[in-house]
């Protein structure tokens, strides 16, 4: 027995999200919390998976994600823990 299937996937849009979609997500997170991802797109009006308004949430629309260059003391901390560390990334994560 496996794991039941994510959503029912009649009907689902596939590829990139629209700027109307993004809104619509922002805008019931802001307005209810994230909750439940499975039962999310239907309350939102979204026509998409649960687990793609998830990734798009967790990976593009976030506010505390930092975009852009690193800060000069970002990027010599990097090096200092590369330095001691080398290549053991999950090591250097907890620093």
């Amino acid at each position: 027995m496996g794991r039941s299937p994510c959503c029912d996937k009649v009907g689902l849009k596939k590829g990139p999200w629209t700027p109307e979609e993004d809104q619509k997500l922002l805008a019931y997170i802001e307005e209810h919390g994230h909750g439940s991802w499975r039962a999310l797109p239907a309350k939102a009006g979204l026509q998409r998976c649960g687990k793609s308004c998830r990734l798009r949430w967790t990976n593009y629309l976030r506010p505390d994600i930092k975009r852009g260059k690193f800060s000069l003391q970002e990027e010599q901390t990097i090096i200092q823990l590369h330095a001691l560390l080398g290549n053991r990334y999950k090591a250097s994560q907890r620093e």
